[in-house]
C-alpha cells in the first residue's frame, strides 16, 4: 500500500514540476493534512500555521523538480520542507520577541485544540494518516524521557544542538550522541511497526 501511494505521490511530483496545476491541487489534498499537523506543533498558532502550509506548497511548485526519491518518499520530502518552514518562523518570530518558546510548544501540544484544514478526506487517506500517527507515537515510546525531550526540542521546537545543549545542561557531544541514538531506535521501531 505505500509503494502504490509513493508511485502516485511521485507522479503527481513529475506533473507539478510540469506545471500541472491539478497535480498540485491532488497533492495539497493527499498531504495537507500530515503538513499542517507538522506546522502546528511547532508553531502552536493557527494563523501562523496556515501561512507557513501555503508557503510550504508555493515551494513544492516551485521545486517539485528537484525532488530526489534516493532520498525519501514525496511525503517525507513534503514534511522536511514543512517542518524547515515552520523553524524559520518560529525563529523569526523569536528574533521578533513575538513568541515564548514554551507558550508555543504548548499551545495545541495536545492536537486537540488544533484546527485543521478542510481537505477531501477518504477513509483510506484518513486511515493512512492513523496509522502513521500511530506508528509514529509507538516509536516515540521505546524512548528514555531524555532522548524523547531532546529530539522533540530539535524537531518540534527548532532547536539547534547547540542550543539544546544550553537549556539542558549537558554537553554538545551528549546532546548529538543522544538525538543519534533515540533516531536509531525510532527508525528501528518504525521499521518493525509498518
Amino acid at each position: 500500500m505505500e509503494s502504490r501511494r509513493s508511485e502516485v505521490d511521485l507522479g503527481l511530483l513529475e506533473r507539478i514540476a510540469a506545471r500541472d496545476e491539478a497535480a498540485l491541487a491532488d497533492f495539497y489534498d493527499r498531504h495537507s493534512r500530515l503538513a499542517y499537523t507538522v506546522i502546528m506543533r511547532i508553531l502552536g498558532s493557527p494563523s501562523d500555521a496556515e501561512e507557513v502550509l501555503q508557503e510550504t506548497f508555493v515551494r513544492v511548485w516551485s521545486c517539485a523538480d528537484a525532488y530526489d526519491a534516493m532520498l525519501g518518499s514525496p511525503a517525507t520530502w513534503l514534511t522536511r520542507i514543512a517542518r524547515n518552514r515552520a523553524i524559520d518562523r518560529l525563529r523569526a518570530l523569536r528574533v521578533r520577541g513575538n513568541v515564548s518558546v514554551e507558550a508555543s510548544a504548548l499551545a495545541g501540544a495536545n492536537g486537540h485544540d488544533a484546527w485543521e484544514p478542510v481537505a477531501r478526506d477518504t477513509p483510506e487517506t484518513v486511515l493512512e494518516l492513523r496509522a502513521t500517527e500511530g506508528a509514529v507515537r509507538t516509536a516515540l515510546e521505546v524512548l528514555t524521557p531524555a532522548q524523547r525531550a531532546l529530539i522533540e526540542a530539535a524537531f518540534f521546537e527548532g532547536y539547534t544542538h547547540s542550543e539544546l545543549a544550553t537549556r539542558f545542561g549537558m554537553p554538545l557531544g551528549t546532546v548529538k550522541t543522544r538525538i543519534r541514538a533515540g533516531l536509531a531506535a525510532m527508525r528501528g521501531r518504525l521499521e518493525q511497526v509498518t
